[in-house]
């Protein structure tokens, strides 16, 4: 299959005109017409994630977080996106990336179906589609009310995760939860709209949070790759569904950081 054929199953699931206008997604490093016969997927263009791409002869490396945000007016080695630019193009590693266009098409609601909410809605509307509205983030209710020590106990084994930080009374008691699995900060109007009780998110701020106490919205910050690993293997399922004899490899899961 040809990058050009392989970019057009990805825009089936997350089409690029659904990323914010800030964002930068698509085919960043590469050759549309390139025939790819191996596919890396990430969550970052890492300098280990790239190495690994190349390692098992990928031809085209896809993660959810560009690397790429802004303009670059040299591309060399003594610039760290120039030298990733530079060792992508020596390998003939296309890379493409899909970032809040998945989170609009994908992420959120992945995360929602892991905490198992019911009557899910947008949390924070940024396009429309044919469907309906479309945006990051979901607003939905818990199967029961819990307390918030125990919706904690859920997240963990939700998304996989030893830890987690978070605002507010262990005792509340929840049932409607607002998630948006990357950073939350900016949905946590959305969430105290909505009449949410509790925001799971990936990346909360200190002030941010105990703001949001003080207006009575709990916080639950699992890691914005302690969530967002999801793109993982979601998109070696979704690519291998759809297409045949072409080989998908998804990194294996591991924290960026450690608590020490």
């Amino acid at each position: 299959m040809t990058c050009q054929e392989i970019i057009s199953l990805l825009q089936e699931q997350s089409p690029e005109e659904f990323a914010c206008d800030w964002d930068n997604v698509g085919l960043l490093v590469g050759d549309f017409e390139q025939e790819i016969s191996k596919i890396y997927i990430a969550l970052d263009a890492t300098e280990e994630a790239i190495a690994e791409a190349v390692a098992v002869q990928a031809d085209l490396l896809l993660t959810h977080h560009p690397m790429i945000f802004k303009g670059l007016k040299k591309v060399n080695t003594n610039d760290f996106t120039g030298k990733r630019v530079i060792k992508l193009i020596q390998n003939n590693l296309s890379y493409y990336a899909m970032h809040t266009n998945f989170d609009v098409k994908g992420m959120a609601e992945l995360a929602s179906q892991r905490m198992n909410l019911t009557d899910c809605q947008v949390l924070e509307e940024t396009c429309k589609s044919e469907q309906g509205p479309e945006g990051i983030g979901r607003v939905g209710f818990l199967p029961e009310e819990r307390t918030l020590a125990a919706c904690i106990g859920m997240v963990k084994q939700a998304f996989a995760v030893e830890t987690v930080k978070v605002f507010g009374d262990l005792r509340q008691r929840v049932r409607r939860v607002a998630i948006s699995p990357g950073s939350g900060k900016s949905v946590i109007s959305h969430a105290l709209k909505v009449g949410a009780e509790v925001l799971i998110t990936g990346d909360i701020d200190h002030h941010e949070g105990i703001d949001a106490v003080a207006q009575g919205l709990s916080v639950i910050d699992a890691g914005h790759y302690g969530i967002e690993k999801l793109f993982i293997p979601y998109m070696v399922e979704y690519l291998k569904d759809r297409t045949e004899g072409l080989e998908i490899v998804g990194q294996p899961v591991k924290q960026p950081f450690l608590f020490v």
